[in-house]
């Protein structure tokens, strides 16, 4: 069954091209646009005050690379037209006492975010009242010093500390998500349509005859492409280790193994999606059923702690919810098998569950 179904990849070069091609190209797509990080965000200034200190401050946020002074406005309206139409994602408005306001720290200023999209609105505040901070400070200095006053009055200090991924590098995070995401949707995608190819191309009756159990039939379908899947797995772990230059802080050998029990898992799946579809068309639908929701409620885009009880239940029915852990933990955290033994045993009791439904799901009989 294993050679049988050897030859029969070798002469699909299509599919074989999906497996080896298809998760590096989306690896290099998605870790490029997958991102809640703002830059060059085009916001619109208004400048009441029109002192020196406030042209610092508007100058401040024009250098940043996370904003762009694109509109320059005078009135709440133009704001609020150029918000309504998604032309600009914050407005800064100026108020027209703010350089008097300084020296005796009374100085506001108005941000004014485009909150349709809560994470990029929420770092688009926290980079612009770093930026307003540091330049209050530095304009405040300016005047002391013209005054004789050495000393600044500094607001409250903070002190930081941020574990597992000090610089906040988005790619640190997206890339072990992203190979989670890839690999489940290649090989799901691709095992869908075994069993559902050789009914479509008359073969299933040859299968029957042969002197071999359900199990039997359903192990020598999951081997070859398993095989392949690994294969696929290495070139986009190496891909986003080499190229986008995310270390692995936690042991190599156990995320490999793992990532193993992962692609046995969702091959399980896509074996039963095969042997439930009655056509390619059929399984194809079945398989983005799948995949859509391990896209949105898996913890892959958003996380999974603020979602209402029940979309965090469903998610648990979703073995890359726990892959998602175990490549982050691995990847960002350098924890071991004593912290992901829960979701490895749940992994493994996904892969034994499926695999038993696939066979008695299968049956060596037309229908």
């Amino acid at each position: 069954m294993v050679k049988k179904e050897i030859i029969q990849i070798k002469k699909d070069p299509a599919s074989l091209a999906i497996a080896l091609v298809l998760p590096v190209m989306l690896l290099f797509l998605l870790g490029y646009a997958v991102s809640s990080e703002v830059e060059n965000m085009d916001i619109a200034i208004w400048d009441q005050n029109k002192t020196q200190e406030s042209r610092n401050l508007i100058q401040q946020y024009g250098n940043s690379h996370y904003f762009t002074t694109s509109y320059h406005v005078t009135s709440y309206e133009e704001v609020d037209h150029l918000l309504d139409n998604g032309k600009i994602g914050m407005a800064l408005v100026i108020p027209p006492n703010f350089s008097k306001q300084i020296p005796i720290q009374e100085a506001s200023i108005q941000l004014l975010i485009d909150g349709s999209d809560p994470n990029i609105a929420n770092t688009a505040l926290k980079n612009a009242s770093l930026i307003t901070k540091n330049t209050s400070l530095d304009i405040q200095k300016e005047q002391l010093n013209k005054q004789g006053v050495q000393e600044v009055s500094k607001p409250l200090k903070e002190e930081s500390r941020v574990f597992y991924n000090p610089d906040m590098d988005m790619m640190k995070f997206n890339i072990p998500g992203l190979i989670g995401l890839i690999m489940q949707e290649v090989i799901l995608i691709l095992t869908a349509f075994s069993l559902v190819r050789e009914k479509e191309r008359g073969t299933m009756e040859q299968l029957i005859v042969t002197p071999i159990k359900p199990s039997e039939l359903i192990l020598g379908k999951l081997t070859p492409y398993t095989v392949i899947g690994f294969i696929s797995f290495l070139f986009v772990l190496i891909s986003g280790v080499l190229w986008f230059g995310v270390p692995i802080q936690g042991s190599i050998p156990l995320l490999i193994l793992l990532s193993i029990l992962f692609l046995i898992t969702t091959l399980a799946m896509g074996i039963l999606v095969s042997t439930i579809a009655k056509n390619q068309l059929q399984a194809m639908q079945i398989a983005f059923a799948i995949i859509l929701p391990s896209v949105i409620i898996s913890g892959f885009v958003f996380p999974r702690e603020p979602m209402p009880f029940i979309i965090q239940a469903m998610g648990g029915f979703i073995p890359l919810t726990y892959f998602l852990e175990i490549l982050r933990g691995i990847f960002l955290k350098g924890i071991g098998i004593e912290e992901l033994w829960k979701q490895t045993l749940i992994l493994l009791t996904f892969t034994v569950i499926l695999c038993i439904a696939t066979t008695l799901s299968f049956k060596k009989r037309l229908k």
